[in-house]
């Protein structure tokens, strides 16, 4: 008697979906970084390629020329004279900026965290050369500073006779520092508005019962908490100081002599007014080499400078 055997048909394995749930998730994430990514490769990458590339030739637009000179530019770099003394204007520019706005805006952000009537009227008025057109507030401030001008004025009423600010290499520098201190020094007094704001009460209070005195209290208490804005500020501040050019142009164009002229301004001579395209590529190059080793130093001190770093 034969006995039946039970066949064992192959089981197949459940296709698993192509689109799964990761998948999707990894194309929402490139789908929404995409715009950003192409802005950086069309307007940051490629600009920063054809500027390296430009670098390495001698282009007369008047000739309609295009050379390639392979190391001359750079050489050239090394042996201007003139550059020294460019990076000289562009130290004290940039130095000076950071110290007296970083200092100005938290001053004005501790008084205007005070909870006084009519407080809001200050903040915006404070604020309110930031959303001024820059060209505007530059060319004001030029007729100010004239030798006969407001400030001259106002200083003569009281029996001083004031230089003319920008015409002398001292008073020149510290003319255009001042302008662009009034003119941005409300963004970070707006920064650092918020971050005061963001310190927690209890912790004064707790100071003050201990008898911790107000600068004792700002120095232990506000200072580290808010120093996550403190190195914002300052990556901002600098980097911004980097590429002043319209103030330049409008108070001093770069004088007396070469006591105003900051690199980006040589920058824009160079190319722009001599036409020498290639040597401004490579003034340009060493712009760039210059923010990113500021830039990568301070981020690197975050780890003294940021509280919860340590």
């Amino acid at each position: 008697m034969a006995v039946a055997q039970k066949v064992t048909r192959p089981q197949h394995r459940p296709v698993s979906a192509f689109w799964t749930m990761a998948r999707r998730d990894r194309l929402a994430g490139f789908l929404f970084i995409a715009p950003q990514l192409i802005g950086i490769i069309i307007f940051v990458l490629i600009p920063l390629g054809l500027v390296f590339w430009y670098s390495l030739h001698e282009w007369n637009v008047l000739a309609n020329t295009f050379t390639y000179t392979g190391a001359q530019n750079y050489r050239m770099l090394i042996e201007d004279g003139n550059l020294m003394e460019v990076l000289g204007a562009t130290a004290i520019f940039s130095a000076g900026l950071v110290v007296f706005n970083l200092s100005l805006a938290l001053l004005l952000a501790v008084l205007l965290n005070q909870k006084l009537a009519g407080i809001a009227i200050f903040r915006t008025l404070f604020f309110s050369p930031v959303v001024v057109s820059l060209v505007a507030w530059t060319i004001v401030w030029g007729f100010l500073l004239q030798k006969n001008g407001g400030i001259n004025g106002m200083l003569l009423m009281v029996g001083i006779e004031g230089p003319n600010w920008l015409r002398e290499e001292t008073t020149a520098m510290i003319s255009v520092i001042v302008v662009q201190v009034f003119k941005n020094v409300g963004l970070n007094m707006i920064l650092f508005l918020a971050a005061l704001q963001g310190v927690p009460k209890e912790l004064y209070e707790a100071a003050r019962i201990d008898g911790a005195p107000a600068f004792k209290q700002f120095r232990r208490i506000t200072l580290p908490l808010i120093s996550p804005t403190i190195l914002l500020t300052s990556i901002i501040t600098i980097v911004g100081s980097l590429q002043v050019f319209a103030q330049i142009a409008v108070l001093t164009q770069g004088g007396p002599g070469l006591s105003t002229t900051v690199l980006v301004y040589y920058l824009y001579q160079q190319a722009f007014q001599f036409h020498f395209f290639g040597y401004g590529s490579t003034l340009s190059i060493l712009l760039f080499l210059i923010v990113a080793v500021l830039t990568f130093a301070q981020w690197q001190m975050r780890k003294r400078i940021v509280f919860y770093e340590s």
